[in-house]
């Protein structure tokens, strides 16, 4: 099975919950994990917003609410507010004299208020029936363990011939968007092709990440399909499980970091200052790493390679098969850039300048076309009927293309019933 790499479009917490329906978002505020990694990655005023009204049972006036902010900071008012809206965390509702009212969201509010002060029963099940673990692991093999299982991923994802992962691994890859065969796939579908509670499953990563790292947690109580995550999430490198029927399982530090509010940069010993880009297109990297040479290889020519310098030749053709493959100019540029030797970060600007403007004009060369979905009119008895017709097409801002000298004009799939019944008329009253 042949895959092909498609361009990511990377979302934030709250942009991925904005995205679902508002049922699936109300029944993921019934998990106190959740509401507190939501509230977690709000913004400062915010969060300040919805401590405030954390105990209050009675709605307040919006207008009430925008004098706690100065009038200097109203956009930053006016995002916070925005985004409690998105999130459904805020409910607006009419007060008596016509004003419109805010409250806090009840679910969201009661299951805070346990995450906050305690209570509620508990997120995991106790694994001291189970024993001490046998083959116990510390922090050190965890992260290892999980550096390894990123690692495999990667080079799947890169095209290593050398990187295996199972079927069922490579279809999830598929289905959440990662990687593709000819059609994008949602998402969310993930969960739903595979008989899956989406709500569960992001109710059990949002609790993940409120693991103690080197600490066992045990799989008791847990249901068939989120056992079944489980191990999907094994071979991701998010949890540690010695067998599939295992009794207990491990969070690693990228389960917890999922959603935990980490964004600074992760420091990669590969990554760091390996990378000499010169003039005549040529990029030399000091480096051993298979991962990395083979992400250099997906946007340029590889002419030698030594036992810790490999040397590659950006042109048009592997730039532009980069691109076909969904990589972005920006993205080339950016990963040549955070990759550079120290000696090039001492240069203004970092990458030569004629490098970075003719990978931008590869890319231009493959966006002088635009494909539009279109309904052919064609074979018109006289130029004034095209010219009506076209006309009216124009109008409703349905026009896609015209030729006047061959008399065919071409309009948009949503236009096309609405000129189709125009033309009719037209016919029938001539």
């Amino acid at each position: 099975m042949k895959l092909q790499k498609v361009q990511l479009k990377c979302k934030n917490l709250h942009e991925f919950l904005q995205d679902l329906s508002h049922g699936i978002l109300d029944r993921l505020y019934n998990h106190p994990a959740t509401c507190l990694a939501v509230f977690r990655e709000l913004p400062g005023l915010a969060k300040n917003y919805v401590m405030r009204m954390l105990f209050l049972e009675q709605p307040l006036p919006r207008a009430a609410v925008a004098l706690w902010v100065k009038k200097e900071y109203t956009k930053e008012q006016e995002q916070s507010s925005d985004i409690l809206l998105g999130l459904r965390l805020w409910h607006t509702q009419l007060l008596p004299g016509g004003l419109q009212g805010i409250v806090l969201n009840p679910v969201f509010k009661e299951n805070l208020r346990v995450a906050l002060l305690g209570g509620g029963k508990a997120w995991s099940d106790d694994t001291s029936q189970l024993g001490p673990d046998k083959h116990a692991r510390d922090v050190p093999s965890l992260d290892k363990y999980a550096e390894e299982r990123w690692e495999v991923i990667l080079h799947f994802m890169v095209g290593s011939p050398s990187a295996a992962v199972s079927q069922d691994l490579a279809q999830l890859l598929i289905q959440a968007g990662l990687m593709k065969r000819s059609e994008t796939i949602n998402a969310s579908s993930v969960s739903d092709t595979r008989g899956m509670d989406l709500v569960e499953i992001l109710s059990f990563l949002f609790q993940l990440s409120f693991s103690t790292l080197g600490k066992d947690y045990s799989v008791e109580g847990m249901s068939d399909s989120l056992l079944n995550f489980l191990q999907h999430l094994r071979e991701f490198g998010l949890v540690y499980q010695r067998k599939r029927k295992s009794r207990r399982y491990y969070p690693t530090r990228l389960a917890i970091n999922l959603s935990s509010g980490v964004s600074g940069p992760t420091v990669d010993t590969h990554s760091q200052g390996f990378i000499v880009v010169e003039t005549n297109y040529r990029i030399y990297a000091y480096t051993d790493s298979e991962l990395q040479i083979a992400l250099i290889a997906l946007f340029s020519e590889m002419l030698y390679r030594f036992p810790n310098l490999v040397v590659a030749r950006v042109t048009r053709e592997s730039v532009q098969q980069a691109i076909a493959n969904g990589i972005t100019a920006d993205q080339i540029i950016h990963f040549l850039r955070t990759r550079a030797d120290s000696v090039m970060l001492r240069q203004t600007p970092v990458l030569p300048p004629t490098i970075t403007d003719q990978i931008r004009l590869w890319e231009l060369e493959r966006d002088r076309l635009r494909f539009s979905e279109g309904v052919l009119y064609n074979q018109f008895l006289s130029q004034v009927d095209f010219e009506l017709l076209r006309n009216h097409a124009r109008e409703l801002g349905v026009l896609v293309f015209e030729n006047p000298a061959k008399r065919l004009m071409v309009v948009t799939p949503a236009g096309h019933s609405d000129v189709k019944r125009f033309w009719k008329r037209q016919k029938h009253s001539s």
